[in-house]
Order: C-alpha cells, then structure tokens, then sequence
C-alpha cells in the first residue's frame, strides 16, 4: 500500500515539472527577458526608497531650523553694520566738533606721553616727594598716601608740559612700596626716579625749595633751575609744622602758595577753614601755573570750596561773604586748621 502512495506521487511531481516545462517553451526568449525586467524595476524601486529624504514632521524640522539659522545670521549681520555705522558718526561729530584731524590711536599717544616725561627729566621742572617720614603713620594712612601717589602720576602724565618726579627716602621693602603695588596698577614700570637717598643729599641745598603751609614766603613762579620738594605725610594725628622744622633743620628755603594773596574766606556752615592739601592737589596746582602762569586759575583747580576759600574776585562780585582771618562770623568762632600738612 505504502509503494503506491510513493509511486503516485512521484508520478504527480513528474507531471508538475512537465507542465512548467510547456510553459517555459511557450513563453521563449521574450518572457525571460520580462521576467529580468520587473525585477530590476523592483530593486530600483527599493533603492530609491532607502535613498529618499525624510518626509513628513522631519522634513518640516530641517525647514524651520534652517529658516531660524538664516534669520539669526541677518540679526547679526544688521547689528555689526548698526556698530560700524555708529562708530563713524561718532568719529565725524569729533571731527567735526574740534576741527582738527582724526584722534591717534592708543599705542602712539602712550608714545608720546612717555616722550614727554623724558623729555621732562632733561629739560623740565622737577619735583620731589619727601618719603622719609612714612614709618610714623598707620596702615591707613600709607593707603591714602599711595592713592595720592597715583593721582599724582596720573595728572603729570595729562599734562602738556609735565614735571619729573622723583620718590626720595623711599625703599623697596618698605610698607609704603607694598601698598603702592597693592593700589596702582603698573607702579612698577611708572616713569619716574626712585631712590633711598634722602632729598637733601641728593641735590644741591641751594636748589631746593620745600613747599609747606607753614612758610612765611609765597611762591611767586616756578623756576626751571629749582627742585621744589612735597612732604609726604598723611597725619591725621596732631602734628603741626612737621616739614616746616625738617626744611629748617637742612637750612633749606621754604614756601607755601599764594592762597591768602588770591583767596579769601567765604561763609560757609561748617566754619571750616583750611590751607592744608593733599600732595596730588597740590601738584595739580603748581602744574596748571607752570602751562597758564595764572595763579588764580590754577588756585581753582586745586584748592576746593570746601576748604572754605573762594578766589578773591568772587567776593568782590557780591557772591560769597568774606571773612576776616582770626575773626568770628555768625555762629561761631572759626575753626581749627586740620593738622594735615603737605
């Protein structure tokens, strides 16, 4: 039974491969070629999906990033043209408001500043500050010493005909030379001498004039062939005519500036009254003198309204009321002097 099973099938197998025979007979050259023909349509088609970009939300993403990117590069592109555009009409309204031609660059003025200074130190005023003195004072004080150091400094370098300056009785390991480093950006490279010698040694006594209030003598000009000397002393204890007994001691001249000759005390609420500067002030003073030989223009550069002096031809227009030295105004008597002295 089971041979007859086997046979018939082998027989039914037999009769399928013949039938697919006839059929490839029948369909000749002609069908293959079809046959080869879809299926190289069915792999073109498959290989053009794999390579077509994405549709749908991620087309869309790729659009809106690339709209944000272009709009974002004009933001920036307008706002480097605002600048620019800005940058020449401020550079025009200089020009055209001073009349001169355009400003040099940073490089070439720092030229010509320290040209200036050197300069100065052949053929200029100079000007000594006495640093001798600084072990007396505090921390603080030292603090407001190497501040008025660097404004100092900062108006010589301003100045259209600077003085050289020179730091005498000062010392690298000193409390003083720290805290100028601390507070003053490049004290280090400033163009000015700095030495340990004390000023009296240093140059001729006949040369030296020390500045100090307590001087019975004016100063009426600035002589190149001098060397005027500043205290270098912040005393906020009392401690009156320090720099005036030192300059006695070397027999050295002495003179303070024209304040009671060109000034006059005005009226003010506090009853204050004082002669005293700061060094840098004082400096600033004999500075805009040296370029102006005006000594009421440079007394009101340097000497404040708070001090309780106005220039002379103030009170003469009726504006302050002035008040009698060593006398009383309403309120009260005047005050003392601060014991500050420069």
């Amino acid at each position: 039974m089971d041979w007859k099973l086997e046979g018939s099938a082998q027989k039914t197998e037999s009769h399928v491969l013949q039938e697919q025979e006839v059929v490839l007979e029948d369909t000749g050259e002609d069908g293959i070629s079809e046959s080869f023909q879809l299926l190289q349509i069915d792999v073109e088609c498959e290989h053009q999906e794999r390579e077509a970009p994405p549709t749908g939300s991620a087309m869309w993403c790729s659009k809106n990033v690339q709209r944000k990117q272009r709009h974002w590069e004009k933001i920036v592109a307008a706002k480097k043209s605002k600048r620019k555009q800005e940058k020449e009409r401020r550079k025009a309204n200089r020009v055209e408001n001073s009349g001169i031609c355009p400003p040099h660059s940073k490089r070439f003025l720092r030229f010509l500043t320290k040209e200036k200074l050197l300069e100065a130190k052949h053929s200029g005023p100079r000007l000594c500050i006495d640093l001798s003195m600084t072990h007396h004072m505090s921390k603080k004080e030292l603090s407001r010493l190497a501040g008025q150091l660097r404004r100092l400094y900062g108006s010589n370098k301003k100045a259209d005909r600077p003085f050289w300056i020179c730091l005498t009785g000062f010392t690298t390991d000193s409390p003083l030379y720290e805290e100028c480093l601390r507070m003053n950006d490049g004290f280090s490279s400033y163009l000015l001498d700095i030495t340990e010698e004390d000023c009296f040694s240093l140059f001729p006594l006949e040369t030296l004039v020390y500045l100090t209030p307590d001087s019975e003598h004016a100063l009426e000009d600035v002589d190149l062939d001098k060397v005027y000397i500043l205290g270098g002393l912040v005393d906020e204890s009392i401690q009156k005519k320090v720099t005036f007994q030192k300059a006695r001691e070397h027999s050295v001249r002495t003179a303070r500036l024209p304040i009671q000759e060109y000034m006059a005390r005005s009226q003010n609420g506090k009853n204050y009254y004082s002669e005293i500067l700061a060094i840098n002030q004082v400096f600033d003073i004999l500075s805009t003198y040296f370029e102006t030989q005006n000594w009421p223009e440079a007394l009101k550069k340097g000497v404040s309204s708070r001090k309780g002096y106005v220039l002379r031809n103030l009170v003469d227009d009726g504006q302050p009321k002035i008040v009698p030295e060593g006398g009383e105004v309403a309120g009260g008597a005047l005050t003392q002097e601060s014991s500050k002295r420069w």
